[in-house]
């Protein structure tokens, strides 16, 4: 199924599941992230900010992420498809809005595509594209007011960037953290010395709950069997599989199915 251009709330972005956006992983759509109320962290590939109110993170499709906001925020999120019309930046960006005006304008257009989008009415796909090119227009000139441009990032960032990027690439094969750092060719107590640093994760953390964000995935939101999708994360056997979800959740493969299934 084709992804859409919409908005949501941070709640419903994770419908009801903290794990969704607190777990490293990606969208298949590019995120506008707009923080009207509290304060948490985040981290893009690999790198660890912190996020508070009027702050407004765009994160490209495909780019390994997590969000820790806290019960008690409130914040709004614009997901649009890549490869349209709508410009979005290909890179992450974080910008810290002060300016009353700016926040203001931001503020209204994700209002009007929330009011568009529950009405439904007639031409509602082109009416929240052009509320979403009215908003990229708003993040570049944002990004050009902030004084956006490339950061010189330390050996450490650049190591953890390339480990996030084979990890969002490679993490279904069943590789072991040890071959990640051969191939970024360090040894493994150092990608996990800069990963700790940057992500304050240990590089096999990282790469662990990146799996299991895609194992929870396809277990409460798919029907395939457990056995197919212990194979289609690269795990030797099913049994392993489940010691792994069990191990990390508490709870088995099909008990936390059978609990998607009836909160549903």
């Amino acid at each position: 199924m084709s992804e859409k251009l919409r908005i949501l709330t941070l709640a419903q972005w994770s419908r009801g599941a903290d794990w969704r956006v607190e777990l490293p992983h990606s969208s298949p759509c590019h995120a506008l992230v707009w923080i009207t109320r509290g304060q948490g962290r985040f981290t893009v590939e690999g790198l660890r900010r912190g996020l508070g109110v009027h702050n407004a993170l765009a994160i490209p499709a495909g780019t390994l992420f997590s969000l820790d906001t806290g019960s008690q925020n409130f914040g709004l999120v614009c997901l649009i498809p890549p490869g349209g019309p709508v410009l979005m930046p290909d890179t992450p960006q974080h910008l810290r809005v002060r300016e009353v005006h700016a926040q203001a304008e931001l503020t209204a257009m994700l209002d009007a595509m929330q009011r568009e989008q529950a009405l439904a009415r007639p031409f509602n796909d082109e009416a929240l594209q052009a509320h979403a090119t009215l908003m990229t227009v708003w993040l570049r000139r944002a990004m050009i007011d902030h004084g956006v441009a490339a950061q010189h990032k330390t050996a450490a960032e650049r190591l953890i960037m390339a480990y996030c990027a084979l990890v969002e690439r490679d993490y279904a094969s069943g590789k072991p953290m040890a071959e990640y750092a051969r191939a970024l060719g360090v040894t493994p107590t150092h990608l996990t010395r800069s990963c700790r640093q940057c992500a304050g994760l240990t590089a096999a953390e990282l790469l662990t709950q990146r799996t299991l964000h895609a194992a929870l995935c396809l277990i409460e939101d798919g029907e395939d069997p457990i056995r197919h999708v212990a194979a289609q994360l690269g795990f030797a056997s099913a049994a392993y599989f489940s010691r792994f979800v069990l191990h990390h959740t508490g709870q088995s493969p099909s008990a936390l199915r059978k609990r998607a299934r009836n909160r549903d």
